[in-house]
């Protein structure tokens, strides 16, 4: 199941955010200068690129107040699902909680049906977080939940977020080349309709590592293995979403793009269109890349 509705916000005050910097290895201190400028301009180029392959994408700017550095990765703090539920989840970083703007929440009862909305915040009064699908990668067709438990996925409210929707949570652990932890599963893993794009290697624990693999062969998808190189350039960080004609594209930035071999590129172009585009500011600053800027919503048009 794919959408070509997605959410993505506007930045007015991009930069490095020390606060996530504790626990996310991908963002690079010292990249800051003129940040948000250079990612403003990043921004509208991936909307505009989006837009031209006929992807809905509903851009809602951010506000100067509260200040929130890392207001152009949506997809850690909300969730839309095809029920006409919205989530909300609970943020690690303090600074990152003040995401969760009315504005946001306007425009999307303003745009779509919501039928109800399930708010998991409240686990931050006890220091236990969900990225929402950063810390989750979702098949949304076979109902798995993959996670990497990491300070940023809670296993306790990951089974919440799964008793309440049907899922069943795939857990693990994963760490980089130097063996740090990984932040997000979605920096390790993409699941498109018909591939599972994923660092298995990622993965040091044998007996998790068979039980992913098992579970991405039982959910009948193919699976597509990136290095550890390929994903510090944020090639496991790309989203599948329907353009024209419903077409599917597989989306991702051009570092992530140019990291991939001539076989990988062959094997994901069988069943998506490769659409990619400059994200460095971004990325270097925010640690996140092309997924993590993009909400899917499944929710039903107004």
């Amino acid at each position: 199941m794919i959408t070509q509705d997605i959410l993505m916000i506007r930045p007015v005050a991009f930069t490095y955010n020390a606060q996530t910097a504790v626990n996310n290895s991908f963002q690079q201190q010292g990249a800051a200068e003129a940040a948000q400028e250079k990612a403003l301009a990043e921004f509208d180029t991936f909307v505009s690129l989006l837009r031209s392959k006929g992807v809905r994408v509903h851009v809602v700017n951010d506000t100067f107040e509260p200040h929130t550095p890392d207001a152009i990765f949506p997809n850690n703090w909300i969730s839309f699902h095809s029920d006409g539920t919205v989530f909300l989840y609970p943020m690690y970083a303090e600074n990152r909680r003040a995401e969760r703007k009315p504005t946001v929440l306007e425009y999307i009862r303003k745009t779509f049906t919501v039928r109800q909305q399930q708010d998991l915040s409240h686990y931050e009064q006890q220091s236990l977080f969900l990225e929402g699908t950063g810390s989750m990668v979702l098949d949304r067709d076979a109902k798995i939940a993959y996670a990497c438990l990491s300070p940023r996925t809670d296993a306790s409210v990951l089974q919440q977020f799964c008793d309440a929707t049907g899922y069943t949570p795939c857990i693990f652990t994963s760490v980089d080349a130097q063996d740090a932890p990984i932040y997000h599963t979605n920096v390790v893993m993409c699941v498109a309709e018909k591939q599972v794009i994923i660092c298995i290697d990622s993965i040091p624990d044998a007996a998790e590592k068979a039980h992913v693999i098992a579970t991405i062969e039982q959910s009948g998808k193919a699976l597509v293995t990136i290095s550890f190189e390929q994903l510090a350039q944020f090639a496991g960080n790309m989203l599948q979403i329907k353009g024209n004609n419903e077409l599917p594209l597989l989306v991702m930035s051009s570092t992530a793009y140019n990291s991939l071999h001539t076989t990988q590129i062959e094997t994901l172009s069988k069943y998506s269109e490769l659409v990619h585009s400059p994200l460095n500011t971004i990325e270097t600053n925010g640690g996140g890349s092309a997924r993590c800027m993009m909400a899917e919503v499944f929710l039903t048009p107004q």
